[in-house]
């Protein structure tokens, strides 16, 4: 006697989708509920306002420091089109993906709890992972349609005659790609467990003011917290919008994610005993931190950067791969002391991505120093290399190159002349912005919103 058909696994030829595999006639129904949210068409409507302000801001400021109507202009090695106009303008996203996708999210997931659609749900021509993974794809189609705003502010910059360099710009869209699918994870573990869509939001808030939270605290106090504080959201997303891509941070934000993906399948097969989904959310999470831990060892980078910001001259480069002992460096600098900001910024990333071990410890024990001035080792920072130490105040890059130098016994590059970095002036402001952000835009989305749901629609064969 054959053994009775799995729950949630049907046979393919029972598929009401015809000839689609059941992931396309989920993938389709999971379209249509998200044309039919208006959650979505919200965040679409607001995004582009949020990307317009930003961009219109942005290339006024930007054409100020060029020098338009006359006015000084700042040296143009300062005026980089990363910093001056795509980060700010792609900065738009961070504040949706933070306030507003988490909403669209949730009623993916929350919505079948609600209506009862979760039981039939179950009883779908694929495992119920499939479902989820429907959901997913769904959901990162509609945050890369969101995108087309911020793809509209960057062509009409290289419209106007500004410059993109095309790996700075695909640095930061891969931040916010890892940042959506980050807020996707969150949203659907939020709208699994929560009993309600409400509840559901106040979860996935909690969790945004953790990692603000986590921010601050890391800023004041320094050390480890710092070292984990560097995977939060707005953390993470700092490291690509500095040109940089890290595998590590590639990997964390991407289990992240998955972990809060794979919560969300376990704790919504409500067919299945309690202990049994518990005990499935608490293993994707206990993976997904074991992953992360070994994910974080990785050091492979990627200086994407037009002006090669986050490295040193390739001749320094290549003499510092030469040093296999371990560099050890102790700093004695509070955490809000702008000279730490300087050290960390300057010279200290640039050796963890240069130099095979890098050890850095912190023996300022106050948030600001003033209590440490008493401190006779206030202010020093010790390097440590092959049993030589040397002591120095200075957190500029040359002298720490020099010290190091002297510990490994090398003797310093000679100096290569460099092309330096031109930077790319442009004394222009866009008329064209606020026409199409303010008037254009608002009118295509409420357009796309008419086609999708107002003409008359078909039911799936």
């Amino acid at each position: 006697m054959p053994s009775p058909e799995p729950v949630g696994r049907v046979r393919a030829e029972a598929s009401p989708a015809g000839a689609r595999s059941p992931f396309q006639w989920l993938l389709a129904k999971e379209v249509r509920e998200l044309i039919a949210s208006k959650s979505y068409w919200l965040l679409l409507l607001v995004i582009g306002a949020l990307v317009g302000h930003a961009f219109i801001t942005s290339v006024n400021l930007y054409a100020e420091a060029s020098g338009i109507g006359g006015g000084p202009s700042a040296l143009s090695q300062g005026l980089s089109p990363l910093e001056g106009i795509v980060v700010p303008t792609l900065g738009a996203y961070d504040l949706a993906a933070t306030l507003l996708f988490p909403f669209v999210v949730i009623r993916l997931f929350a919505i079948e709890k609600q209506t009862g659609e979760l039981a039939l749900t179950l009883q779908a021509p694929a495992r119920f992972s499939t479902s989820v993974m429907a959901k997913t794809v769904a959901l990162s189609a509609a945050w890369l349609v969101a995108g087309i705003a911020g793809v509209a502010a960057l062509a009409l910059w290289r419209g106007m005659g500004g410059h993109l360099d095309a790996g700075e710009v695909a640095t930061v869209a891969i931040g916010h790609l890892l940042r959506g699918l980050l807020t996707i994870g969150i949203g659907a573990a939020a709208g699994a467990l929560a009993a309600s869509a409400a509840s559901a939001a106040i979860i996935a808030l909690t969790i945004t003011l953790g990692t603000w939270a986590l921010d601050y605290v890391a800023a004041a106090r320094g050390g480890a917290i710092a070292s984990v504080a560097e995977y939060t959201p707005s953390a993470a997303l700092r490291v690509f919008e500095h040109g940089e891509v890290r595998i590590a941070t590639v990997l964390i934000l991407g289990i992240l994610g998955v972990v809060g993906l794979a919560v969300a399948a376990e704790w919504l097969q409500e067919g299945r005993p309690p202990r049994r989904r518990v005990g499935g959310a608490i293993g994707a999470v206990v993976i997904g931190a074991v992953c992360c831990v070994a994910a974080g060892q990785l050091r492979a980078t990627w200086d994407a950067s037009e002006d090669r910001r986050n490295s040193f001259l390739v001749a320094d480069e290549a003499a510092l791969r030469q040093i296999r002992q371990p560099l050890h460096v102790t700093v004695y600098l509070a955490a809000e002391d702008p000279r730490l900001a300087d050290l960390e910024r300057g010279v200290l990333a640039k050796l963890e991505r240069t130099m095979p071990e890098v050890e850095v410890t912190y023996g300022a024990t106050s948030r600001s120093g003033l209590f440490e001035r008493a401190n006779d080792h206030y202010g020093e920072v010790w390097y440590e290399l092959g049993g030589k130490r040397e002591m120095s105040r200075s957190t500029t890059e040359p002298i720490v190159l020099e010290t190091i130098y002297g510990l490994a016994g090398l003797q310093p590059p000679t100096p290569v002349a460099v092309q330096p970095y031109p930077g790319y002036p442009l004394a222009k402001r866009s008329a064209a912005a606020p026409w199409f952000f303010f008037l254009a835009w608002p009118l295509a989305v409420a357009a796309a919103w008419w086609w999708g749901n107002a003409r008359p629609s078909r039911a799936p064969r």
